[in-house]
């Protein structure tokens, strides 16, 4: 069965829908639950044991958390937020009004509570901010056997022990073992042999897509956070990386289409958020979009001297505008990931021009007959002379514009799209017109 399919009872009488509450996974349930009535949700919810309920409910959007979080009692608030992973607990107590979070707080057990005032205490988007303090510790004196045994006291209310972090008596981290290499070693071997010292780490202050990239570039099931004494203070897994990437992913494709980020699914956003996160960029293109009306204007004579150059017009400068954000695309996907650095502008640039100027000696040859087809020889070759042109100027401002940015310390997503569109087509009339005014003797 796919993994939309299980996500909802294909029976909904009383029998078939306890029976999926009572086996479906967490997930499925989940996403079922989501799409239900708050109050509704919470009926089903709340008639599951404590272990499911936070399972199922840790799953669940974080702005459905805070709807239903607002709807229960606080004690049952409390019980499944202090059975929750203590990095998703904490998600949820900064989004709950001032209110509900003194209240929650005081209804927590006492490390509980310290352990989430103290990680909703980092900043937003640093690893401090979406590590974990569930994590398994040992003593680097401590043999295999005795590792294994202190893991099975430790494994239940830790969200992983496959690899398993060796500090000495400060908390400083000295090394990581791995599950696999305890389980396999002689039982009286010294976890100093086993493990791995200087194991890769974080700090507090890391930005979360640089932990993200790290994980990915290590193939790690989590990464050791630590504090500006080098103290073990939590742990970033995977799956946690993984959200991170899919939240700058679908950030950064916001911003390639100009609209401001925002974090709701398109089922829950309203119209007044999404209107207020696309309107910005749209009035201020306007503006831009004032330049090519400008051009055309100044070079009205030119087009009452030969009509048929009006004919091209969309042609020429949407070609341009295309490749421009061709370029631009591909450099902030590659400034993203790190494939290039700022350092390779200038290489980068003359290999762009090589490749733009082949894109448009190609284009050039393809719009010259039609050229020649609509207004004769020299309009063919002012058309074919600005296809070649514009698709060059129009790839180097694309490819430079996001290197510009990122110098600028600006986010280099917010230079495709539109904004490359809209400063490619000004630039398109400008030459377009310039071109046909020099080859037409106007």
């Amino acid at each position: 069965m796919s993994a939309d399919l299980a996500a909802y009872p294909a029976d909904t009488s009383e029998d078939a829908v306890r029976a999926f509450l009572g086996s479906a996974h967490p997930i499925d349930l989940a996403a079922w639950l989501a799409l239900m009535p708050v109050d509704e949700a919470w009926a089903l919810l709340s008639g599951l044991e404590d272990a499911r309920r936070a399972s199922v409910f840790e799953n669940l959007p974080l702005g459905f958390q805070v709807d239903l979080a607002q709807h229960m009692a606080p004690d049952d608030l409390a019980r499944i937020v202090g059975a929750m992973n203590a990095d998703d607990r904490v998600d949820l107590f900064n989004q709950l009004p001032a209110a509900a979070q003194d209240r929650l707080a005081r209804d927590l057990e006492p490390s509980v509570r310290e352990d989430m005032r103290r990680l909703s205490t980092y900043a937003e988007g640093s690893a401090g901010a979406i590590m974990t303090s569930d994590f398994a510790i040992l003593d680097a004196d401590m043999t295999a056997e005795g590792a294994i045994d202190a893991l099975r006291l430790q494994a239940p209310g830790k969200e992983t022990i496959y690899r398993s972090y060796v500090v000495d008596r400060d908390q400083r981290l000295t090394g990581s073992v791995r599950l696999h290499a305890l389980i396999l070693a002689e039982g009286e071997a010294r976890i100093d042999t086993l493990m791995e010292p200087a194991p890769v780490s974080v700090t507090l202050e890391t930005d979360q897509e640089d932990v993200a990239k790290l994980i990915a570039r290590y193939d790690l099931l989590a990464i050791p956070v630590l504090d500006g004494a080098g103290r073990l203070v939590g742990i970033v897994t995977h799956d946690d990386a993984a959200d991170v990437m899919q939240a700058e992913a679908t950030e950064d494709f916001q911003k390639i289409s100009t609209v401001l980020p925002f974090t709701q699914n398109m089922r829950q956003a309203g119209i007044g958020m999404l209107y207020s996160r696309r309107i910005v960029w749209l009035a201020l293109l306007i503006f831009g979009n004032l330049f090519s009306g400008a051009g055309i204007a100044y070079f009205e004579d030119v087009i009452l001297a030969y009509v048929s150059l009006v004919f091209f017009l969309p042609l020429l400068i949407d070609s341009s505008g295309n490749a421009g954000s061709q370029s631009a695309t591909l450099m902030v996907r590659a400034l993203a990931t790190g494939d290039v650095a700022l350092s390779d502008w200038r290489d980068l640039l003359l290999r762009e021009a090589a490749v733009a100027a082949a894109l448009g000696a190609t284009m050039a040859a393809v719009v010259f007959p039609l050229g020649a087809w609509r207004g004769g020889m020299d309009i063919a070759m002012t058309v074919s002379l600005t296809m070649f042109v514009a698709v060059l100027i129009g790839s180097l401002v694309g490819m430079s514009l996001p290197f510009v940015l990122s110098r600028l310390r600006l986010d280099p997503a917010t230079a495709s799209g539109p904004l490359v569109t809209t400063i490619s087509d000004g630039l398109g009339v400008i030459l377009y017109f310039t071109i046909a005014s020099l080859v037409l003797n106007i």
